[in-house]
C-alpha cells in the first residue's frame, strides 16, 4: 500500500461504517431524512432505502480499488448534496441529527462541525479520483 491509496481506503472505510446503522434501521433513517424538510414525503422512503446501500457499495469499491473513479465521483456528488442539505438547516434554523453515522434522532449535530468533516471527506474523494486518473494514464 502506498501513500496515494490512503485517501481511497480511508474514505471507503468511512462510508462503509456510515452506512451500517442506516442499512440496519431504514425506518429510523427515514425519520432523520424527514427532519431535514427537504424532500417530498413520497421520496423519503426510497431515499432511506437506497442511499445507505449506495454509500456501502461505493465504500467497498474504494477499499477494493474497483471502479475507483466512478465510486469517487458518486461520493463527491453525494458529499456536495450533504453539504448543501446541512447548510440549508443552518440557514433555516433547523436543529436536526445529521444522520451521518447514526440513526439516533436524539443526537442533535453541530452542523458547522459536520460540514467541516464533509469538506475533509470531499477532499479525500477528490484525491482518490485524481490519483486514480493519474494512475490510469
Amino acid at each position: 500500500m502506498d501513500f496515494k491509496s490512503l485517501p481511497r481506503i480511508i474514505l471507503g472505510l468511512v462510508f462503509i461504517f456510515a452506512s451500517i446503522d442506516k442499512i440496519i434501521d431504514p425506518v429510523a433513517f427515514a425519520g432523520i431524512i424527514k427532519n431535514y424538510q427537504i424532500l417530498p414525503q413520497m421520496m423519503i422512503g426510497p431515499v432511506a432505502m437506497l442511499l445507505p446501500w449506495l454509500e456501502f457499495v461505493c465504500g467497498a469499491m474504494l477499499v477494493c480499488n474497483v471502479l475507483t473513479d466512478i465510486s469517487a465521483s458518486i461520493l463527491i456528488i453525494m458529499l456536495l448534496v450533504f453539504i448543501a442539505a446541512l447548510l440549508s438547516t443552518i440557514y433555516r434554523g433547523i436543529d436536526v441529527a445529521c444522520g451521518c453515522f447514526s440513526t439516533d434522532a436524539a443526537q442533535i449535530s453541530n452542523m458547522a462541525e459536520t460540514i467541516g468533516r464533509d469538506v475533509v471527506l470531499l477532499i479525500a474523494a477528490a484525491l482518490a479520483f485524481r490519483f486514480k486518473r493519474a494512475e490510469s494514464r
